[in-house]
């Protein structure tokens, strides 16, 4: 089960739709055109586009397993008692002193140039639960690190 917010949910199923109305279409007709040009088995363009409509398909499947399973949030109902999906946390590194914060998310939706932290990330998996001024310790691959929860919002 994939929890996700109504965003997430509705920019996967707008993926979806433009890999099944306009990829799909194009890979069929580079196919096609590939086909026509004659002997497919020396043919690098017909097996260029094979191998496109097989990575196409594959990520169809992937989006329509995951659209299938996924449970929606409702955000009005999240609360900022303890850190859960959804949350965005403000959090300050007790060694260093710097800040940071991240909005915990599905895998799916997951960013971190915009601040989006998957919920299966050490990190988030060691927020989670956890109250304001709690001190996590977490292990990273650089080693463990402790983070003080500052803020809890959604």
């Amino acid at each position: 089960m994939a929890y996700m917010s109504q965003k997430g949910y509705n920019e996967l199923t707008d993926e979806l739709k433009r890999l099944e109305t306009v990829d799909r279409p194009r890979i069929s007709a580079a196919i096609g055109e590939a086909r026509d040009k004659g002997d497919i088995s020396e043919n690098a363009e017909y097996d260029a586009a094979r191998e496109e409509q097989g990575m196409l398909e594959m990520k169809i499947n992937q989006l329509k397993e995951t659209i299938a399973n996924a449970k929606i949030i409702d955000e009005s109902k999240l609360n900022t008692e303890v850190v859960q999906i959804l949350n965005t946390v403000e959090l300050k590194n007790v060694k260093s002193g710097m800040e940071m914060k991240y909005t915990i998310v599905s895998e799916s939706e997951a960013n971190l140039r915009q601040g989006k932290i998957s919920v299966k990330t050490p990190i988030a998996r060691g927020l989670l639960g956890k109250k304001v001024s709690d001190i996590v310790e977490i292990q990273v691959p650089q080693g463990k690190i402790q983070l003080e929860i500052l803020k809890i919002s959604i």
